[in-house]
């Protein structure tokens, strides 16, 4: 640690590192033009860098030069269990490989204090109509997950440095909003005197920004970057494209955070912040509360940002006392801030070389739909958008005692996006009162459900009496966890899903959630529209998309009168009564005392796992033997596919639930798991024989490849076999390459790798024997998933495209250069006829540490060659 510029923190017995006096030390007047990101990414440099390091690295902040990489050290790690399971089953290999060289195994362990919270691992196989659901789904969880259950029990006595919060209390972002983050940290030096210092974290889901709220800059990485900085290596990054977004004016009565963060999303998405960190200022901001903030901040992976950040000030303060923190921690928050220029009055000279600016005013009631969380479609646009057409022939089929067309099958208060916020899940509580004291009822058909990502929930809307109204229109909480929104929708009641295909419906779902990509929410849910939660809730009661929900009538009342969405969407002072008086400080302590007790375990027998054979769950990774221990020779390449733009995790490797016709299906069927507990592609991550055959296994996926008579591109997880030509299922064509050797490269448009930030998009195609990927542009969080797997990111020039060059998957490719950041190699395309193609492409190693850990083959093995180094010497 760094003992320049560290001083006592007046009021306090702790010290801290005058940044501003080490930035003025540079450049006079500096540290007043800063932006907030930028102040404490420099008190990071400040406390770790070495004095003969720290100007150059200051300058670089202070210049907004982005040539250069610096460190960044964040101060923990927060994984669900999902990516979490599957970055320590990687470490549980990393023990082995590193013990077969002579190594001693005990000694890999996290650096960086790691959460995992069980979360992503629950299925709504009963809905929430049935009042033993929540108890019935966890059982069915705690049976599938049994092996890897076992497993992350394991890494609490195994690994030092690892926390584990179990199944069954609440979201990732949502505790770490609520309880883990101090928002400014204390960690005690050799001298045993504590340090202040901006509590800082990654985490292996791409909405970790939810805590940026409370101004605590939180990114969301891949799951072998967050294996990185577990181990201590720093996070090397170039000073980010930091934009300010001036909120102006106040919402409309009865608009919710929902609304404007659909709004924004479209709003951002239009302005090309992909890769941007924001911040948010201005009047509005201020207006916000947290819950507010955190709405927005949660979804910043969906307006393609890295994160976005909003300035500490009194509503900070405000829902640290809310939520239960202790007053030391809160005056030191205030403290802290106040004195080092992170409160929102020390920031009003921030300079910003973009500034966007959004009239909160200006939003109307939202939903996003059918198929992008940026596709905003306005309440008020159902009929001209084309969605609510034809309500006569639903309402006709509906008396016929059939589902309607455009049907809801699925109806979810979900996700850490809204119900993160009391005001948005309050909003739903009451729509739910009036509508039962009207006499409404949810359509049979619709499976609803309630899942919280905290147990405070539960606890302000039984004392408010709103509980009991969502349970009698089937909103009972089925869960505490990440549910429909991450495809864990569970099973249809098999008439309805026959009847869906007997008939071949067009049918929806409708969720509070933040993704609604084809084929994520389920399987015979066509297009999914994301809502306010109670907008969801009216979505049940209405059962069909093809309704004008702001004009048609939902019922009748006892006096036959109709009943329309004003009559029953509560006034934003009816919100602000229950909240204000139902929502206390005490419910969080009841809560997180008990769930953050944790209990100290005996350590491990072994430091090594003892593999299960006959897992599906969980199995030892192959990362360093086989195909994956041949260096990556960038010649003679076969394109598996050539994809479009827009292409998202999702269609690289899905995460809902496994059909029986799928290639995993049918694995898990030979391995004698029943198809009842299939469970769902992200669950058996940690298993890469069956995590393997969901790639590219989406059945929306258009492999261009892949064309009928007509020329048109075929829908569905195929693939082309060359220089056969035989068109497959996409596993089938993997095999057929990995039995011969073959290398492979992807060829992609725009955006590519867009959404969840999972490791697996990038574990499978690597697997496979993909060695590179060229594409118009590269989501962030993909991008470095791909270089931590040893897959080469190259980009296209501006103007040359995979239509331009008119690819069709005959040709075979070789990548000549050095790589290097920002170093134009060239794309050697073979074509059948014999002629060659030279095209030059942008080398997407962006810092020298990238091509450090790419040159070794990805991230598991750098820091085996760097562990063992170290052993030797």
């Amino acid at each position: 640690m760094n003992t320049d510029y560290r001083k006592p923190l007046p009021g306090t017995e702790l010290d801290y590192f005058d940044t501003r006096e080490a930035v003025e030390a540079i450049s006079p007047g500096a540290y007043e033009r800063l932006p907030y990101v930028s102040r404490v990414l420099a008190e990071q440099l400040v406390r770790r860098c070495s004095p003969e390091l720290l100007a150059d690295a200051l300058k670089q902040l202070i210049e907004r030069k982005r040539d250069l990489d610096f460190p960044w050290y964040p101060a923990r790690v927060v994984c669900h269990d999902i990516l979490g399971q599957t970055a320590l089953v990687d470490l549980a290999g990393l023990r082995d490989a590193i013990a077969e060289k002579g190594g001693d195994p005990a000694k890999v362990n996290p650096v960086v204090p790691t959460q995992l919270i069980v979360d992503h691992s629950l299925a709504v196989e009963h809905a929430g109509f049935d009042p033993e659901a929540f108890d019935k789904n966890r059982a069915i969880e705690d049976r599938r997950n049994e092996d890897r259950f076992h497993f992350i029990d394991w890494t609490r006595t195994a690994f030092k440095n690892v926390d584990v919060i179990p199944a069954g209390n609440g979201i990732m972002h949502q505790i770490n909003l609520e309880k883990m983050s101090p928002v400014i940290q204390v960690r005690s030096d050799e001298s045993g005197r504590g340090v202040a210092f901006p509590d800082t974290c990654v985490g292996t889901d791409s909405h970790t920004p939810h805590v940026d709220a409370l101004g605590v800059i939180a990114v969301g990485v891949g799951g072998l970057e967050a294996e990185s900085v577990m181990l201590g290596r720093a996070s090397m990054m170039r000073l980010p494209d930091i934009v300010g977004v001036e909120l102006t004016g106040k919402r409309q009565p009865g608009i919710t955070a929902t609304d404007i963060v659909l709004a924004l999303t479209e709003f951002l998405r239009q302005q090309r912040v992909v890769g941007a960190w924001l911040e948010f200022f201005g009047e509005g901001a201020s207006s916000l509360t947290i819950g507010d903030r955190a709405t927005i901040s949660n979804m910043t992976p969906e307006y393609g940002a890295t994160a976005a950040m909003f300035y500490i000030d009194d509503q900070t303060i405000d829902y640290l006392k809310l939520t239960g923190r202790e007053p030391e921690q809160v005056a030191l928050v205030e403290n802290y801030a106040r004195l080092s220029g992170l409160w929102a009055d020390s920031l009003e000279q921030v300079e910003y070389e973009r500034v966007l600016t959004f009239d909160l005013s200006t939003v109307e009631r939202n939903l996003a739909g059918p198929s992008n969380p940026h596709r905003r479609l306005p309440t008020a646009a159902l009929g001209e958008r084309g969605i609510a057409v034809d309500l006569d022939r639903a309402l006709a089929e509906e008396n016929e005692g059939k589902m309607p067309d455009g049907a809801v099958i699925i109806a979810a208060i979900t996700s850490c996006t809204n119900t993160s916020n009391p005001r948005n899940v309050v909003a739903a509580g009451l729509l739910a009162k009036k509508a039962n004291e009207l006499g409404l009822i949810r359509k049979p058909w619709v499976k609803s459900s309630f899942a919280p990502g905290s147990k405070v929930a539960r606890l302000y809307l039984e004392e408010s009496g709103l509980l009991p109204e969502l349970e009698k229109l089937g909103f009972g909480i089925v869960a505490y966890a990440c549910t429909t929104c991450n495809g864990m929708s569970g099973a249809l009641d098999p008439q309805i899903q026959q009847e869906i295909i007997d008939r071949d419906l067009y049918t929806t779902a409708v969720l509070s959630g933040n993704r609604n990509f084809d084929g994520r929410i389920h399987p015979y849910a066509k297009q999914a529209f994301l809502a306010s939660p109670p907008l969801v809730v009216a979505y049940a009661i209405a059962g069909t998309v093809r309704f004008d929900i702001e004009k048609d009538t939902l019922g009748h009342d006892a006096e036959g009168n109709a009943i329309t969405l004003k009559d029953l969407w509560p006034s934003d002072e009816e919100i602000d009564a229950i909240v204000g008086q139902y929502v206390k400080p005490e419910q969080f302590k009841q809560v997180y005392i008990p769930m953050f007790d944790l209990d100290a375990v005996e350590e491990a027998k072994s430091p090594l796992y003892d593999w299960r054979p006959t897992s599906t769950y969980i199995r030892r990774p192959p990362y360093w033997e086989g195909n994956m221990a041949k260096e990556r020779a960038l010649k003679g390449m076969r394109p598996l596919a050539i994809l479009p733009d827009n292409i998202t995790t999702d269609h690289l490797s899905p995460s809902n639930a496994i059909l029986a016709s799928s290639a995993a299906g049918e694995y898990l069927s030979r391995m004698g798991v029943p198809e009842e507990d299939f469970n769902s592609y992200a669950t058996h991550r940690g298993d890469h024989l069956t995590a393997q055959r969901a790639t590219l296994a989406n059945p929306k996926l258009f492999n261009e490849m892949v064309r009928d008579e007509e020329g048109e591109v075929v829908q569905g997880s195929l693939a082309r076999i060359e220089p056969e030509g035989k068109v497959t299922r996409m596993w089938e064509a993997i095999e057929t390459y990995m039995e011969r050797g073959q290398p492979l490269i992807i060829i992609a448009g725009a955006d590519y790798g867009q959404g969840s930030s999972r490791d697996w998009a990038a574990k499978g195609v690597a697997l496979a024997g993909v060695e590179a990927i060229v594409a118009e542009g590269f989501e962030r969080i993909h991008r470095t998933n791909l270089i931590g797997m040893g897959v080469m990111p190259l980009q296209f020039e501006e103007g040359t495209t995979r239509t331009s060059l008119e690819l069709e998957g005959t040709e075979t490719y070789d990548v000549e250069g050095k790589p290097a950041p920002g170093a134009r190699l060239t794309l050697v395309i073979h074509r059948a006829n014999g002629s060659a193609e030279r095209i030059p492409v942008l080398c997407r190693l962006d810092t020298f540490e990238e091509v450090s850990i790419y040159s070794a083959g990805g991230v598991l093995q750098r820091f085996a060659q760097d562990f063992l180094e170290s052993e030797v010497a």
